[in-house]
């Protein structure tokens, strides 16, 4: 796969927009190209990420918070310092449960993330 997008190598965080993606819920994609991406999401206390798949590789880093993660129907709770790892088709979601946010990297980009 060719590298036809791609972000700069330098980002400041306090220069990237949030974008709201659902209720409670915003995200920041921090960077990225064809093969990788890592995006930030922030979630208020009670916010869902509803049950989905994708065919992207997925590691998610607990950066704050206390989360429950659903994954091919097992839930645990993870909290600040936690991580998780979603393979490609597997069914997953987040209830969170403090306040907190997520560090998300797939693999490849998730291309629809970005904005057309």
């Amino acid at each position: 796969m060719e590298n036809s997008v791609a972000s700069k190598e330098f980002l400041f965080g306090e220069e990237i927009q949030w974008e709201m993606v659902g209720e409670g819920i915003k995200r920041k994609i921090l960077a990225f190209d064809n093969r990788v991406m890592l995006v930030n999401v922030y979630f208020e206390k009670g916010a869902i990420g509803a049950l989905h798949e994708h065919y992207h590789t997925q590691v998610t880093y607990v950066a704050k918070g206390k989360f429950d993660v659903t994954i091919n129907g097992v839930t645990k709770t993870l909290k600040e310092g936690d991580s998780f790892y979603i393979p490609p088709h597997a069914i997953h979601g987040v209830l969170c449960l403090e306040e907190g946010m997520l560090t998300d990297v797939f693999s490849p980009m998730r291309e629809d993330f970005m904005k057309q």
